[in-house]
């Protein structure tokens, strides 16, 4: 039986101290384009649990069953990438017939899900962790809620600084990075928090 503390550091691990945004710096492309406003960024951050949970367990189930028993783990990255890819495809069908508006306020973003390196990062990472599938599923989630938390709160203080005096060559991008390096100073706080 799984030690329910250990379930819980894993993902507080993967959500807080291990960063995937903040501390890997993954997924930057989309964690900066999308967090302009908090809608769009809250849609995101779904969009990007949904996917990251579905696509590693599917990722972890096809690695463990079928590739490493037949040793063709020189397989995972396309197999990996393809499962990925088709979580995307199903999940870009059902917002563009469900939510429309969410689905026009991505554009570009959410295809790039696809090529998120959070989603395959993860995917990775509890192949080499050697996770359970159930420690596979709460890193993956601890992973996806950490990039949600972080481009919510990005959001929120871009919103907050559509009317702060920042002169013009700061405007967009350049201030999305200094407030993100802020956020990982902050992050980098919880570094040490325990040991596993």
């Amino acid at each position: 039986m799984l030690n329910q503390t250990n379930l819980f550091f894993i993902f507080l691990s993967a959500f807080l101290i291990n960063n995937i945004v903040l501390i890997r710096f993954l997924g930057l492309c989309s964690f900066i384009g999308i967090s302009t406003n908090i809608k769009s960024s809250i849609g995101m951050g779904i969009a990007v649990i949904f996917v990251t949970i579905m696509a590693s367990s599917i990722s972890w189930a096809v690695y463990n069953f079928l590739l490493a028993p037949f040793h063709l783990e020189y397989l995972r990255t396309t197999t990996f990438i393809l499962t990925i890819a088709s979580f995307v495809q199903f999940e870009e069908m059902i917002i563009r017939k469900k939510l429309p508006t969410l689905y026009r306020a991505f554009g570009i973003y959410l295809p790039l899900i696809t090529t998120n390196c959070i989603i395959l990062a993860c995917a990775f990472l509890g192949i080499d962790y050697k996770l359970s599938f159930i420690q596979n599923i709460l890193f993956s989630l601890g992973i996806s809620c950490g990039y949600c938390l972080a481009i919510i709160t990005l959001a929120a203080i871009r919103e907050e600084l559509e009317l702060a005096p920042i002169p013009e060559n700061f405007k967009g991008v350049p201030i999305a990075f200094i407030l993100s390096a802020l956020m990982s100073l902050a992050f980098l706080g919880f570094k040490g928090l325990f040991k596993l």
